[in-house]
């Protein structure tokens, strides 16, 4: 990490009473929820669509608001400035993401972005000085429901993906990811990771149960799980149901109903530390009297242990072949999804406990079961999360939810941690 000959004097200048104003943050997400509604109470705003726009939109509003100044770039990220002491020196990041799954939540990413905003705020509100300047990211295409692989934006900003192979992605209506971005009005001219990060921060809801079964207000995230996404293709042969004897049967469907089994079991014998599951399908023809000739699934693999994520993978492409054959189906693959395991910052994440504890705040170390865009920022810069519980650990879902005071608390315990590491300006 970069020098932080500053942060004794910064913790000397961070008072107790330092808050963020909650009943404002609980406000921002409220409105920002109406752009872009779901049908059950949670919002699809999705990357590169109409409602994205206008929820950029209104972010940009806010923080220029607020004394920010945006820059973009050629992927759509929003960078809002809110200057420091000393402009050269390499700005302290606070970033997530404002785009949501088709049947999302009104607080994954979002609440991120705008508690970043909100810790702007709240310095400006207080009169408080900082050496480094603080920029809030809004990093595009977290998601990756609309255009895969998800983390898009922040994967081409770190140098693993191309911004060329990213504006060629296409969803499933066959619209190209830099087309539409074009379409909305959101492609810059800064050059994707031509930008300094002195240390960026992510704060999410937890989008898992743990924090509320263990009655924590604060998770230390200390390491996310890597992951891979495996699209695999089983392909039979269409006959219909009712004339075709069960032997002569190349039935692609059963092919999906024994991988998905397979995937299960390889899960389950690397307890505790790996998740795995069949997600997106779609079946072809998908009608009721044809066996399916063809299916298109995606396997997501998880752990935070790299040699555990790795062994699973190896597992499924050797066996899944060779179950298919026995159907009489070809079975295809290919990576379409892939990150190592994060570990986070260490002095990041002490930052973390210790403003906690000042807080008076309850807090645990966690592992993040998700993928997020710190995972990406990880590999250029240092880089940190924060967790909030959610209700039930319910996420994805238009029943997410939080409480004001769980968003509260975890925002404050962004606020301190950033003035320390952006370095506080005493009188």
């Amino acid at each position: 990490m970069t020098s932080d000959s500053g942060a004794a004097s910064a913790d000397r200048t961070i008072g107790s009473n330092i808050r963020i104003n909650g009943d404002r943050l609980w406000a921002s997400l409220m409105e920002m929820a109406r752009i872009g509604p779901g049908i059950a109470g949670g919002n699809n705003r999705q990357t590169l669509t109409d409602a994205d726009g206008e929820g950029r939109r209104l972010f940009q509003r806010w923080c220029e608001d607020a004394g920010m100044v945006m820059s973009l770039d050629r992927m759509g990220n929003m960078f809002m400035r809110h200057e420091g002491e000393d402009p050269a020196l390499d700005p302290v990041y606070i970033g997530s993401h404002l785009d949501t799954q088709p049947t999302g939540g009104k607080y994954d990413g979002v609440l991120g972005v705008l508690a970043g905003l909100e810790v702007v705020r709240a310095i400006r509100d207080q009169g408080i000085r900082t050496r480094r300047p603080i920029v809030v990211t809004n990093w595009t295409n977290e998601e990756g429901a609309r255009f895969a692989p998800a983390m898009m934006a922040s994967a081409v900003f770190a140098g693993e993906l191309g911004l060329e192979q990213a504006y060629d992605k296409r969803d499933s209506k066959g619209l190209r990811f830099g087309d539409e971005l074009v379409r909305i009005g959101w492609q810059g001219d800064e050059t994707p990771g031509d930008r300094k990060i002195h240390a960026m921060f992510e704060y999410h809801i937890e989008q898992g149960p743990i924090l509320e079964a263990e009655g924590k207000d604060i998770g230390v995230v200390t390491h996310g799980q890597g992951l891979r996404w495996i699209e695999c293709t089983v392909t039979g042969k269409g006959q219909h149901t009712g004339s075709t004897p069960m032997r002569m049967r190349r039935n692609a469907g059963r092919g999906l109903a024994q991988l998905t089994e397979l995937v299960h079991e390889i899960a389950m014998k690397n307890q505790p530390a790996a998740v795995g599951a069949i997600g997106h399908i779609d079946v072809y023809p998908n009608s009721r009297n044809v066996i399916p000739e063809k299916v298109v699934f995606t396997v997501d693999f998880r752990s935070h242990l790299l040699p555990v994520l790795l062994s699973m993978v190896a597992e499924y492409l050797g066996k899944a072949p060779e179950i298919c054959a026995a159907l009489g189906c070809e079975f295809k693959a290919e990576i379409v999804g892939q990150f190592d395991p994060p570990a986070f910052d260490p002095v990041l994440l002490e930052r973390i406990r210790q403003a906690s504890d000042d807080l008076g705040y309850s807090r645990m170390d966690i592992v993040s079961g998700a993928g997020h865009d710190a995972c990406w920022i990880n590999k250029v810069a240092p880089t940190v999360m924060i967790m909030c519980p959610c209700v039930d650990g319910l996420s994805h879902n238009e029943a997410e939810e939080i409480s004001p005071e769980w968003a509260a608390k975890g925002a404050d315990v962004l606020l301190r941690a950033v003035l320390q590491t952006a370095e506080v300006i005493g009188d």
